[in-house]
């Protein structure tokens, strides 16, 4: 069994993970009784964490907003700084950290205080970044879908003058655009959304049991599905190494890879210009032969001449 200490840490990191507890599913998480569990909440309360509880069937625990910004080692202005520099990384100012930025942002705008989220909007607002090389997102959005899509909760919105009903299943962000995988429930399939062209509606209360991502990984249908609209020059490349080695040695946002061989894989990948395209390849580390388009072959050909020429 969990010290004190120890184990009141695990309950607020299990609080913040989802929306609602039960009591008997945080006792089994911390291998304790249920009383000791209503002992622990009261602890945390104490601490200044608003933890809303019910009772009955469908009862549980909620970690809510409180009165006071709670003890996280971070006094008000540090807090406002977190949370307005996540919103920033959110938003693809900082490559990489786009995803946990977001994931780190639901946890923390979820237990601010109303008084400090209004500073941290007011900040929002009145600055203006030249980051980052597609449409942006706002924060907001980004968190209320991603919040939505933790708790499996259907949502209903607006996308191109379209209304749209979905469960969201995962965000993600490709190196220019947030998008929404989404199971479409008037078209009964799998769609992915622009984020920034997603007008939501207030929240639905409506749960649903997830679905298992197509094709098992939810990262590589969204990647898929949108390079040609992501990359104005889309290009496909056989790489001469394990599928496993090129995937340690590239950013999830590169492009998808498919294995061809115990020694060979295909990338799909793209850029805004061929030049810039020939400059990632030259990055990569492996040996490569480009299948798609002809004209990358083509200047790969004559950069390897002026190369040559330059020795």
């Amino acid at each position: 069994m969990l010290e004190t200490s120890a184990r009141l840490l695990r309950l607020l990191s299990l609080l913040q993970s989802r929306r609602d507890w039960s009591g008997a599913a945080l006792a089994e998480r911390l291998a304790v009784t249920t009383r000791t569990v209503r002992n622990d909440i009261e602890r945390l309360r104490s601490l200044g964490y608003h933890i809303d509880s019910s009772t009955g069937i469908t009862g549980g625990y909620r970690l809510g907003a409180g009165a006071a910004t709670p003890p996280l080692l971070l006094d008000d202005e540090e807090a406002v700084a977190v949370a307005v520099g996540l919103r920033a990384a959110a938003a693809g100012s900082v490559t990489g950290l786009e995803d946990p930025a977001l994931r780190a942002l639901i946890k923390l705008e979820q237990t601010l205080p109303p008084r400090l989220r209004r500073r941290v909007d007011a900040l929002r607002s009145a600055t203006v970044s030249a980051a980052g090389g597609g449409p942006t997102v706002d924060a907001s959005l980004l968190t209320a879908l991603a919040a939505a899509t933790r708790d499996h909760e259907r949502i209903s919105f607006d996308y191109k003058d379209r209304r749209r009903r979905a469960e969201p299943h995962r965000l993600v962000y490709t190196g220019r655009r947030w998008y929404l995988l989404a199971w479409d429930l008037d078209r009964a399939d799998w769609r992915t959304f622009r984020a920034d062209l997603v007008a939501l509606h207030p929240p639905t209360g409506v749960r649903f049991e997830p679905r298992d991502p197509p094709g098992g990984d939810a990262v590589a249908h969204v990647m898929r599905g949108v390079s040609s609209a992501a990359w104005r020059v889309p290009a496909r490349v056989r790489v001469h190494a394990p599928i496993a080695a090129v995937t340690a040695r590239l950013a999830s946002t590169a492009g998808v890879l498919t294995p061809t061989g115990e020694a060979t894989c295909e990338l799909e990948t793209g850029a805004d210009k061929l030049m810039d395209l020939a400059g990632f390849l030259g990055t990569i580390g492996f040996p490569f032969t480009v299948l798609d388009p002809p004209e990358l072959r083509d200047l790969l050909r004559d950069l390897a001449a002026r190369y040559q020429a330059a020795l």
